[in-house]
């Protein structure tokens, strides 16, 4: 069995221009895993990390206990290492400069959801991590600036996520496929579990909070009409599956096939999920396993950020699946 640890050393000769300065990043988030994996599966009998914290993020969301302790993991980790200039989280108002000698000449700056779902920690129900990679676009021996984090997701250098789950699995791409590791807690390694990941081009799972229906746009809710109706030779009706985690519908659904969908809405004109810490990455391996990424009328990848915190909405997973909800979003726009 290769462990993650191994699989790095080799892919480093992929990556020459980065000396393995990538790979340390890639070792700290291996480490924040297997610490939040650690406390996540002492969730029931500890009160550090259940509940509400009483305080709200930049958006005005209240933000769970577990939140804060992934949020403060990652961004400690991170600072540890000489690899990473800057950090900007879901969870936090602005982007964090190391500005320390390591930190003005590191190259490469990193955006997170520390912990997507965690309301759901409390009742057992799997829970993931988000993050993305970029090279810096400011001058080396400065300090990083608002630039470099606001830049489109096409220009990523890696991203991935941890999903705690049943097991725990990171999964990653680097630009060159997807590739995903489970965790081995009685050996304290990551192993290669699911090499060259590849979502399926059509699939029967549909994932979309439908309670929401009616504040949906018209294109969402006939897509989801065209999801409930039967026709054999397409396999419909298709199954709605809905874990209210984006990492764990995703990741259900790149392994197995379907659409993930969190659309515009009445409450939300602009979407739900955040552009940086979510739209990107995810949509950065679903394009590298052969899947989609669109916000319903346009590649996530090639969105120009203009805001830290920015919204969007998402359609993403099989080609196929978004490809059709896609085209009842033109229509009906």
């Amino acid at each position: 069995m290769k462990t993650l640890g191994q699989f790095i050393v080799e892919k480093q000769a992929e990556y020459p221009q980065a000396k393995g300065e990538l790979s340390g990043i890639l070792s700290s988030i291996r480490l924040v895993a297997k610490v939040i994996h650690r406390d996540i599966n002492k969730a029931g009998l500890t009160n550090n990390i259940i509940g509400n914290s009483g305080i709200e993020n930049v958006q005005g969301e209240a933000q769970m206990k577990l939140d804060l302790f992934a949020h403060n993991t990652m961004k400690n980790a991170l600072i540890a290492r000489e690899e990473v200039a800057g950090f900007a989280s879901e969870e936090e108002e602005n982007f964090v400069a190391f500005d320390t000698e390591r930190g003005r000449n590191a190259k490469y700056v990193i955006l997170t959801d520390p912990l997507d779902g965690s309301s759901n920690i409390d009742v057992n129900v799997a829970v993931g991590t988000i993050f993305s990679i970029y090279r810096r676009i400011s001058p080396i021996g400065t300090p990083v600036t608002l630039e470099d984090f606001m830049q489109p997701g096409h220009r990523q250098v890696a991203a991935g996520y941890i999903v705690y789950g049943s097991s725990t699995m990171l999964v990653y791409t680097t630009g060159n496929g997807v590739n995903g590791f489970t965790y081995d807690p009685s050996l304290g390694v990551f192993c290669l579990s699911h090499e060259n990941i590849q979502i399926p081009p059509n699939g029967k799972i549909y994932s979309i909070n439908e309670g929401q229906y009616l504040k949906f746009p018209a294109g969402v809710k006939k897509y989801i009409k065209y999801c409930q109706e039967e026709d054999k030779q397409t396999q419909r009706p298709y199954t709605s599956r809905y874990i209210g985690s984006l990492v764990s519908d995703f990741h259900r659904n790149m392994l197995k096939g379907g659409i993930y969908i969190y659309p515009s809405a009445t409450n939300y004109p602009n979407g739900k999920l955040r552009l940086l810490y979510e739209g990107n990455p995810m949509a950065f391996l679903a394009e590298q396993a052969g899947g989609l990424a669109t916000d319903g009328f346009q590649r996530i990848l090639d969105i120009q950020p203009s805001a830290l915190h920015q919204r969007v909405p998402l359609f993403i997973g099989s080609k196929e699946m978004v490809n059709k909800a896609q085209g009842f979003m033109a229509e009906l726009s």
